[in-house]
C-alpha cells in the first residue's frame, strides 16, 4: 500500500508540474506556439511524462482554462453582490503574477481551437458571477428587475476587455483599478 501512495503522490506532482509549465509556455506563447514538447522541456519531464496524464495540448489548454476559478479565491468569505466583486478584483490583482491565470487570459483569444463548441472560458465565469448575483437579488442587495444573466454576462465581458487593454497598455498593473471602474460605473444600476 505504501508504494501506490508513494507512485500516486508523484504522479500527482508530476501532472502538477507539466500543468504549471503548460501555462508558462502558454501565457508567453500563446496556443498556436505552444507544442507539447516546449511543455515537456519547460516541465523537465519526457514527452511521455506529459501524454501519460494529457492526450493533447487541447487537452492541456483545456485543463488550464477549467482551473481557472481554483486559483481565484477571495481572502475574505463573502457572498452575493460582495462575492462577485471580490472573485472580479482577486483575478485581476493575481493576474500579473499567476502564471496560470495569465495563460487562462491568453488562451481566451484562442479558445477556439481547443474548446468544444458548448465549454468556453466566458461561459465558466458568467455561471459564477451569476450565482452570486443571484443570490445578491436573492437577499435583496440588488434591484428585482435586474437581468442576473446579463450582468454577468457584461461583468464578464468588461472584465476580459479590461484584461485585454489593460495588458496592452501596462503589462496588467492597471488592471485592479479598471476592475474597479466597471462596479463602479454599475453599481447605480443594480443596487437597491
Amino acid at each position: 500500500m505504501a508504494g501506490r501512495a508513494v507512485k500516486q503522490a508523484r504522479a500527482e506532482r508530476t501532472r502538477a508540474t507539466v500543468l504549471e509549465a503548460a501555462a508558462e509556455v502558454f501565457a508567453e506563447l500563446g496556443f498556436s506556439g505552444a507544442s507539447v514538447m516546449k511543455i515537456a522541456d519547460r516541465a523537465g519531464v519526457t514527452l511521455g511524462g506529459v501524454y501519460f496524464h494529457f492526450r493533447s495540448k487541447e487537452e492541456l489548454a483545456r485543463a488550464i482554462v477549467a482551473g481557472q476559478p481554483d486559483f481565484v479565491v477571495p481572502p475574505k468569505a463573502s457572498t452575493g453582490l460582495q462575492r462577485a466583486i471580490d472573485v472580479t478584483l482577486v483575478w485581476a490583482r493575481a493576474l500579473a503574477e499567476s502564471p496560470m491565470l495569465r495563460a487562462g487570459a491568453r488562451l481566451v483569444w484562442e479558445q477556439d481551437r481547443f474548446m468544444g463548441t458548448v465549454e468556453n472560458s466566458h461561459e465558466q465565469w458568467t455561471v459564477i458571477v451569476a450565482a452570486d448575483l443571484q443570490t445578491a437579488q436573492d437577499e435583496g442587495e440588488l434591484r428585482a428587475d435586474v437581468d442576473v444573466q446579463a450582468v454577468a454576462r457584461l461583468v464578464v465581458n468588461a472584465c476580459t476587455g479590461a484584461q485585454m487593454h489593460s495588458y496592452v497598455e501596462t503589462a496588467h498593473k492597471d488592471l485592479p483599478d479598471r476592475v474597479e471602474e466597471i462596479w463602479r460605473c454599475l453599481l447605480p444600476a443594480l443596487k437597491n
